[in-house]
């Protein structure tokens, strides 16, 4: 992985590619909340785009190694459709099996997929990549990462508070087309939408392997 934790590279996937995707996802089947739609692995394009060269080569390129897609969630932000995220590390993980390990927390199930809170350990193996099909900009909502806060460990919430207060954010401002990809645990948060410009991403999880520990594998979400 990457020193600082996160990446930014403009102009991977065209404004065509990103019209065409838009398409398909409008008329996919809504399996969310308000903040986005899960399960999206099962939507072909949506699969086919997470196995293209260009991703898989940025994946190997960020975290050092090659890695398979697993999850894949479309998050949407707009005026009416909008939230705040406070600064936090990714930690769930959708499990297909799951028994219960040291150090693995809480299970719950989101859009009917068992999700189980990971160790450091597992999630190190893990790389997010945001593929931004509208311009990110300052008053969408932008993501803010605290760089290099991505150590080998789960932060607890004082750690984050005193991080949050002590490390210089940066706002990912990421163009059309462009991709964002990070480490899980790096530590990152975003304001609310203080326009009307939609900011949506298609957010598509990476893995080394399935199999992260005896008994636990990852699901395709």
């Amino acid at each position: 992985m990457i020193r600082t934790g996160y990446y930014i590279e403009e102009s991977v996937i065209s404004s065509s590619e990103c019209d065409r995707l838009l398409i398909e996802l409008d008329s996919f089947p809504t399996q969310g909340g308000r903040a986005g739609t899960r399960n999206l692995m099962s939507c072909e394009p949506v699969r086919e785009l997470a196995t293209d060269l260009r991703l898989l080569r940025i994946v190997e390129k960020v975290h050092g190694s090659a890695m398979l897609p697993f999850k894949a969630t479309l998050f949407s932000k707009s005026g009416n459709a909008n939230w705040l995220v406070s600064w936090h590390q990714d930690r769930a993980l959708p499990v297909e099996r799951f028994e219960k390990r040291e150090l693995w927390g809480a299970t719950s199930k989101k859009a009917g997929v068992l999700f189980a809170q990971a160790p450091a350990s597992a999630l190190s193996k893990v790389l997010a990549v945001r593929i931004h099909l509208d311009a990110s900009t300052q008053s969408n909502g932008p993501l803010r990462v605290l760089p290099g806060s991505n150590g080998m460990r789960i932060l607890g919430s004082r750690e984050i508070d005193e991080m949050a207060h002590t490390t210089s954010s940066v706002e990912c401002l990421v163009g059309r087309g462009g991709i964002l990809a990070m480490s899980p645990l790096l530590l990152h948060a975003s304001s609310k939408s203080v326009s009307d410009e939609p900011r949506r991403v298609l957010h598509i999880e990476y893995a080394e392997t399935r199999d992260l520990e005896p008994g636990i594998r990852l699901a395709i979400a």
